[in-house]
């Protein structure tokens, strides 16, 4: 009885099952990735709106996000005399590091908390519960077709997040610090290779799938009432931003150890 008691106190008890349910949760949701029938309609009606309520913040997002990393380059670099290399370090830092993040963020804070407040709406109006009573599996019927759509939509706007952020930098450093054009432009694969965009892109479907993830599971799992409800997407944010900068570390140490360098 008092060993009960004292498994009952640990005051991390409740936080590790909250992470053992989610773990069991991914792996439900990998798995049913490949049983079929699969839920297209659902997929592609969730990608489509992620896509409308996260493309253009991306976008805009990235400007300043490239800017600011030529900025630093460029003033970094030009007091060694290899200012001209400006576009090598932003292509390097925004594709590897600066995209995925930001892709992440803005789908976790758009896409993410839409889904987790969906799904918590569902569950406060039982719609889950009756759901399971018919049979239903709401795993693959409602989390893996808006996991897919995360991790489809966050490769994609990656891409988008690449592109607007090294011609952000490009405006600064041509029309503010009075860079060279072509200086920039030839300067990009000084240090930048294409495994840099295989691992960007890795980041971010892995960083989609694990908003989805967070995101279905504070949905199908709030607090009671809809306070709870509100209170599982504002959890949803948070933990998914503090888990992409966790996993951002890692898959970045693991590149680094894997793939050497590319020399000037």
């Amino acid at each position: 009885m008092s060993a009960d008691v004292g498994v009952r106190a640990f005051p991390g008890r409740a936080g590790l099952e909250h992470v053992g349910r989610m773990y069991a949760m991914a792996l439900d949701v990998i798995v049913g990735m490949f049983r079929r029938p699969f839920q297209w309609t659902e997929f592609l009606e969730q990608a489509w709106f992620v896509a409308k309520v996260s493309t253009l913040p991306t976008a805009l997002f990235s400007i300043p996000f490239g800017a600011t990393i030529s900025l630093l380059l460029y003033q970094l670099l030009d007091q060694f005399g290899a200012g001209s290399a400006t576009g090598a370090g932003g292509v390097l830092a925004i594709t590897q590091q600066a995209a995925p993040i930001v892709t992440a963020l803005l789908i976790s804070g758009a896409g993410g908390s839409a889904i987790a407040a969906d799904l918590g709406a569902r569950t406060i109006r039982e719609e889950i519960d009756a759901m399971k009573v018919l049979g239903i599996d709401p795993i693959r019927r409602l989390v893996v077709p808006r996991v897919l759509a995360m991790m489809f939509i966050a490769a994609v706007l990656n891409g988008l997040a690449s592109v607007v952020g090294v011609a952000g930098g490009y405006v600064f450093n041509v029309m503010i610090q009075g860079g060279t054009p072509g200086a920039y432009i030839s300067s990009f694969n000084l240090l930048a290779q294409s495994t840099d965009i295989i691992v960007s892109e890795m980041k971010a479907v892995v960083f989609g799938f694990v908003a989805g993830v967070v995101a279905a599971y504070r949905g199908l799992n709030p607090p009671p009432g809809p306070k709870g409800v509100g209170d599982a997407v504002n959890q949803t944010v948070v933990i998914s931003f503090m888990l992409v900068y966790f996993i951002n570390l890692v898959m970045t140490q693991l590149y680094l150890f894997i793939v050497p360098a590319k020399g000037m």
